[in-house]
């Protein structure tokens, strides 16, 4: 899982790396989602990234933070991607 963050928007993929391709993305762009990227913002698309990433059979994942530092959002998504069922 790969995790992005801009000042206004979060973006997360699951991509298998060696296949090359993205299975599943979430994002606070997304209809029904908070367009925000504030922290309550990032716990709920943490949530629904482990939910995604369940309904497609994939528990186990290697989190890729892209160079962010691992607090705040990047904390409070990874967080709640854990307590979704989603090992790391």
């Amino acid at each position: 899982m790969c995790i992005m963050i801009s000042n206004t928007r979060i973006y997360a993929q699951l991509i298998d790396d060696i296949k090359g391709v993205t299975l599943a993305h979430v994002s606070t762009t997304d209809k029904g989602s908070e367009a925000g990227c504030s922290v309550p913002d990032a716990t709920a698309l943490g949530g629904r990234a482990a939910s995604v990433a369940i309904g497609k059979g994939i528990t186990k994942i290697v989190f890729d933070r892209g160079g962010f530092r691992y607090h705040g959002r990047v904390k409070a998504f990874a967080d709640a991607a854990r307590e979704g069922g989603l090992c790391f």
